[in-house]
């Protein structure tokens, strides 16, 4: 038993000096999402949807949540979040090539088609991010929309 509270206490005391170590944050601007908007010129639904269920994880700018103030817990989110944006991120599409532009639409309507997208561990923390069939089918209307017009653009050059 003497053994165990040992344990107990190293494992303590390491918890919270890991509290003085934290990632860096996703701080930046939601302005960096205007490129984007102004370019894909999504429906107010629409619009409405990524900005709740999309931009945290995959643009400059993440809302944290209050438990990202505990390590180990801000290093995953951390890293989800630059995975996330590694994959696709609004505010860098002004740096996309068209080719690029229309894949990456047609990767985010069959993400959210397939229900990939957004993932569910981000759902069980945000309700508000879970999508109902006709959120789904506003997106993947849009999305098919704006990929057909790159297309379009593609075979014009």
């Amino acid at each position: 038993m003497k053994i165990i509270k040992k344990i107990v206490y190293v494992l303590l005391i390491i918890f919270v000096i890991a509290q003085f170590f934290r990632p860096e944050k996703n701080e930046g601007s939601l302005e960096s999402i205007a490129v984007f908007i102004e370019e894909t010129k999504p429906p107010a639904d629409v619009k409405k949807i990524l900005e709740t269920t999309c931009y945290d994880c995959h643009s400059s700018k993440t809302n944290y949540p209050w438990y990202h103030n505990i390590t180990p817990v801000n290093f995953w989110l951390a890293d989800h979040v630059k995975d996330g944006k590694k994959h696709f991120n609004f505010s860098t599409w002004s740096d996309y090539s068209l080719k690029k532009k229309e894949h990456k639409m047609d990767e985010l309507h069959e993400e959210v088609a397939e229900k990939k997208m957004p993932l569910d561990s981000y759902t069980w923390t945000h309700a508000e991010a879970r999508l109902t069939a006709e959120q789904i089918d506003a997106v993947v209307a849009w999305g098919k929309k704006v990929q057909a017009d790159y297309k379009k653009q593609l075979i014009a050059e």
